[in-house]
């Protein structure tokens, strides 16, 4: 039976990646996937070698490091100062905000990563656990130092929102 869509070409006269029309492809994902999983592998392998209770995080700092995470996704994804992390993968206003994914590929698909908050949230998780665990006293420090900007975070939205709230009953 003939196929009702065109072949798609793998390559064109030079030799180089055709054009398909979509800017990635599931193996630029798939690319993706394989660095954060060779890094969580990473991790796991140094750390199966440490013995002792520093190789295990308490239960008790599973809170500190989710609202870590959050507070450092949200820099990265969405906050100015994570302009220069975005710039090469993602174009942007004069405010700032993310637009849309520069490129094609991989770096299209990087794009799309850091312009999603839940995204960048799984990178952010890997690399604050892998320090907590890898260096606990600098781990500790870091999460402490995150998780303190994402309750500061918490509370100024709520703050901002009372505010409006106060105002529009004035009104």
């Amino acid at each position: 039976m003939p196929s009702t869509t065109e072949p798609r070409s793998r390559s064109g006269p030079d030799g180089r990646p055709a054009p398909s029309g979509q800017p990635t492809e599931p193996a630029d994902y798939g690319a993706l996937n394989a660095v954060y999983l060779t890094l969580f592998a990473g991790v796991l392998a140094a750390t199966s070698r440490r013995a002792g209770s520093e190789s295990a995080i308490p239960q008790r700092e599973i809170v500190p490091l989710g609202v870590a995470t959050f507070a450092l996704s949200k820099v990265v994804a969405r906050e100015k100062i994570g302009t220069w992390v975005r710039e090469p993968f993602v174009e942007q206003d004069a405010e700032h905000n993310p637009e849309q994914p520069r490129g094609r590929g991989v770096r299209h698909a990087v794009g799309e990563l850091m312009t999603c908050t839940r995204c960048v949230g799984a990178w952010a998780a890997l690399a604050l656990v892998a320090l907590r665990l890898l260096s606990p006293p600098a781990g500790r420090i870091a999460t402490t130092v995150l998780a303190t900007s994402g309750v500061n975070d918490f509370l100024q939205t709520a703050f901002r929102l009372a505010t409006e709230r106060a105002n529009a009953a004035a009104s």
